[in-house]
């Protein structure tokens, strides 16, 4: 067998980047985009998915706010803490409730 670099080695170790990765926050936050009517988490952790509940976070800190801009709809994962940007299909669920 072929002796494996440390580049190659390092390449085979490194996790593969999430799905809908949109971007990483300085303190290592993924934030992705949401499915077409997502409600859990699907970030894996180790052999299963996370799966927590999507709840809407209205204090979201500043380099979100700066990065995404300041009336953003932002969710985050009550489990791991993963932050989803709402589906760009769907429509935005900011507004109030028309009867």
């Amino acid at each position: 067998m072929a002796e494996k670099t440390a580049a190659q080695t390092a390449a085979e170790e490194a996790p593969a980047p999430p799905a809908n990765l949109v971007a990483t926050l300085a303190d290592g936050t993924y934030v992705k985009r949401r499915s077409a009517r997502q409600r859990a988490c699907d970030e894996p952790k180790g052999k299963k998915i996370c799966a927590g509940h999507l709840k809407r976070w209205y204090e979201a800190g500043g380099e979100v706010r700066s990065k995404f801009g300041p009336a953003v709809e932002v969710y985050r994962c009550e489990r791991c803490l993963t932050l989803y940007l709402p589906n760009e299909s769907e429509t935005p669920r900011t507004g109030t409730l028309a009867y």
